[in-house]
């Protein structure tokens, strides 16, 4: 094992393979990236407080704070701790597993192939490109995600969730955050079932689209882009149900007092869109901010120019209202080489 006590701005190379990296941090910003090379590199940009410990134990690595362990993460809630700040930018190979942690800090993962994890009491999370599952638990932190081709979990409590070319499977839970989701056309089967107490929920379908649907709200309002659904229910719950297409896949919302919205995309476009993950910062993935983008080589996790074509929202046809392989320098014996940056 070999571990690295960082104080100071620094960069590092891990010629042994990386398998498997955890990071958690507290305020400032974590960028992971998936590249083709074999080597992972980590760069630290700027830091304040406690030093961060970097760990390799075989093909694990590890960028982390002593005190901030990732079991009961969403509980460390002690604002003493808060006094402290990291800007922390990985690349590892695509096929790396990842979770990351964030207290009060951003984080973005893009171009990875593998499951992720991501862990946030405040701080927003960005998405972009990732082929394999994924699941988010935050606080109050918000999620948005673009070109996901994998499963997606979400949990929250008052963070919102935004997804634009939702390709799989998503499953959301929240409490009071809003859902905007996109599906993706040329996506696999749908399956969506998103639950909320008081956020609102809105839904892009393609058309055409299989699915069957089944949205529910106790006494907020609904609207249907769609003339085969129903609407149903004039005051107090209101319900739109019925088959798309075939109705191979499944879609399900349901919230209490929060609106709910069934929009129509518009056929594909001519030009195909392409995204590049490598080429997207946080502030790029806005539904209001898509259109389609050009190739990208960057290599570097940050923020940079983002596709997009605004999705337009659907007026409703039906709708219905109510009141409501270890580091360069590292021992080759294996033992620890602890050394202060």
């Amino acid at each position: 094992m070999s571990e690295w006590s960082v104080t100071e701005p620094r960069k590092l190379t891990f010629d042994e393979r990386v398998r498997e990296l955890h990071v958690r941090i507290v305020n400032g910003t974590v960028n992971v990236v998936g590249t083709d090379e074999g080597s992972a590199r980590l760069e630290v940009t700027q830091i304040e407080g406690p030093p961060l410990a970097v760990t390799q134990q075989g093909s694990t690595l590890t960028v982390a704070y002593d005190d901030l362990p990732w079991k009961g993460f969403l509980k460390w809630l002690d604002r003493k701790g808060w006094r402290r700040s990291a800007v922390v930018s990985l690349a590892v190979p695509t096929g790396t597993r990842v979770e990351v942690g964030v207290v009060g800090a951003t984080a973005v993962l893009s171009g990875l192939e593998a499951r992720a994890e991501v862990k946030g009491v405040t701080g927003d999370t960005t998405l972009v490109g990732l082929t394999g599952p994924v699941r988010a638990d935050t606080v109050s932190g918000s999620v948005e995600a673009q070109a996901l081709s994998g499963d997606l979990r979400f949990n929250s409590v008052s963070g919102d969730l935004t997804v634009v070319e939702a390709g799989s499977s998503v499953k959301a839970d929240s409490v009071s955050g809003s859902m905007i989701v996109d599906i993706d056309p040329t996506g696999r089967r749908t399956d969506v079932n998103l639950t909320s107490v008081s956020g609102e929920i809105a839904i892009r379908l393609p058309h055409p689209v299989d699915a069957e649907v089944e949205a529910n709200t106790a006494s907020g309002t609904v609207s249907n882009a769609f003339e085969d659904l129903r609407v149903s229910g004039q005051w107090g719950a209101k319900r739109i149900t019925g088959r798309l297409g075939s109705g191979n896949g499944s879609l399900k919302a349901t919230t209490v007092s929060g609106s709910i919205a069934l929009l129509r995309r518009p056929p594909a476009e001519d030009e195909p869109w392409d995204v590049d993950p490598e080429d997207f910062g946080p502030q790029d993935i806005r539904t209001e901010n898509i259109r389609p983008a050009s190739e990208g080589t960057a290599t570097e996790a940050g923020p940079a120019s983002a596709p997009a074509d605004e999705p337009p929202g659907g007026s409703g046809d039906n709708s219905g209202s109510g009141h409501g392989d270890g580091p360069s320098d590292a021992a080759a014996d294996g033992t620890t080489d602890k050394k202060v940056l």
